[in-house]
């Protein structure tokens, strides 16, 4: 599929009753003429519950890209390595996030690490103070970034872990991992817990009036199939909707699809007019719907004429 040109569009829709409410009004010209031009793609569409590990855009990702898809499985560590030309190799790898978890009496929250204000003078100072707590269960840390750290150790090598965006704002005990396979990470979390409360590293950050940091969250745990998948055309992956979905913006949201129908959506339609080849994959809470150019029978063109395919039907089911 390197001369198709392929669109992967996330929190294309949502079971969230606000989003459910703007869907009624929103108009979608574009979308609805383009999906009058394709055929549905079964083998590139798929089903789950909404507390699976990994959203439907990361798993219709991953096969685009050639990697395992299983749910909590995708090995996204161990490909961010290799995408950044590291040595391939048969390690086990993972990402880690420093976070705050706001504890109440029926929730444990995960606050968006992106409001911390960690920078990496900061997150450096964090990693020193945890590392050694890693390593002595075989954990080795290393910076990446100020709100993600890389982490290689055999745990992650069949740890199902799910993704960050599963959690953001969310009560994170839905998607902890199995307590029997993961009895390491969840003393980990204990300890880290016990660790930060009193450590000077967040008396510090509190003096100033910065949110303290009280844990971590495991996601993109796995190893890289072998031989590592050859070079491939990754889809085009707008992210506007799905930022705004995070938040539960869905005012931002449908102004967001107004743009994204404008744009390049509008853009993949023109492609399709002209005969190449194009693909479309539309991701929500739960599901995937793939399509794409393909020849279509007298049935399907004539069903597809009598009644099209509109978003407002398709957008209320991902």
């Amino acid at each position: 599929m390197s001369d198709t040109t392929f669109l992967l569009i996330p929190s294309a829709g949502s079971t969230a009753e606000g989003c459910q409410q703007v869907q009624q009004g929103l108009a979608l010209p574009h979308l609805d003429r383009l999906l009058a031009r394709l055929s549905p793609h079964a083998a590139q569409s798929d089903s789950a519950e909404e507390t699976s590990f990994s959203p439907p855009h990361e798993r219709a990702l991953a096969r685009a890209l050639g990697l395992p898809a299983e749910d909590g499985h995708i090995p996204w560590a161990a490909w961010h390595r290799h995408q950044q030309g590291l040595p391939a190799s048969s390690d086990a790898w993972a990402f880690v996030t420093p976070c705050q978890w706001q504890v109440s009496t029926d929730h444990v929250t995960l606050r968006d690490p992106e409001q911390l204000g960690l920078d990496e003078a900061a997150s450096r100072a964090l990693l020193a103070i945890v590392s050694p707590w890693f390593a002595e269960d075989g954990i080795i840390l290393h910076y990446e970034q100020p709100t993600r750290w890389l982490a290689s150790g055999p745990l992650f090598a069949n740890l199902a872990t799910a993704s960050l965006e599963r959690v953001l704002l969310r009560d994170v005990r839905a998607w902890m991992p199995d307590a029997k396979q993961a009895r390491t990470l969840h003393r980990l979390h204990s300890e880290m817990q016990m660790l930060l409360y009193t450590h000077a590293f967040n008396d510090e950050r509190a003096a100033r009036g910065l949110p303290v940091v009280n844990s971590f969250w495991v996601h993109g745990a796995g190893t890289l199939p072998q031989p590592v998948p050859g070079p491939s055309a990754a889809p085009t992956m707008p992210t506007p909707l799905r930022d705004a979905a995070l938040r539960e913006d869905w005012r931002a949201w449908a102004q967001a699809w107004a743009a994204l129908d404008a744009g390049p959506v509008a853009n993949l339609l023109r492609r399709a007019e002209a005969g190449a080849p194009v693909a479309l994959t539309l991701c929500g809470d739960r599901n995937a719907m793939a399509f794409h150019s393909a020849p279509r029978s007298l049935a399907q063109r004539f069903q597809s004429f009598f009644r099209p395919l509109r978003a407002a039907d398709l957008l209320p089911k991902l």
